[in-house]
């Protein structure tokens, strides 16, 4: 069995999902496993992961859209804003997702689908600097 393991740094502008895919993939070749899963975390409580529609940006931004209507800013009776209006929209917009996926691999590549990307979610309005651990595990 042969393990590799990466932790990366992503900065973020500000809301939006930012592609993931090619890191993980160049991580994928290097770990030389031809079967196995890749197991993807982000380390934070205000962003979380997507597995995603990759050739039309419009999926994402609707995406955005949907969550900044389902949890929006500003919400009287939430009390936990120390950090701005965003601190807990960010939070539940964070346990509504994920933030942990696990990818198989199948002839030493991620059996993603042909339009899926895998993406960083990023729910707060400033700039972040986001740690991802990703580990291949397989034969």
């Amino acid at each position: 069995m042969k393990t590799c393991s990466e932790i990366f740094d992503v900065r973020t502008s500000g809301k939006g999902t930012y592609d993931l895919t090619g890191k993980l993939t160049a991580l994928v070749s290097r770990s030389g496993v031809r079967e196995g899963t890749v197991t993807v975390f982000v380390k934070h409580t205000s962003a979380s992961l997507v597995i995603m529609e990759n050739a039309d940006p419009d999926a994402r931004r609707d995406l955005e859209e949907f969550f900044e209507r389902l949890v929006p800013e500003g919400t009287s009776w939430f009390t936990h804003t120390c950090e701005g209006v965003d601190d807990m929209p960010s939070h539940i917009r964070m346990a509504l997702t994920r933030t942990s996926e696990v990818i198989p691999i199948l002839q030493g590549e991620m059996a993603l689908g042909t339009w899926q990307g895998v993406f960083l979610f990023e729910h707060r309005r400033a700039p972040h600097h986001r740690q991802i651990v990703a580990m291949v595990s397989g034969v």
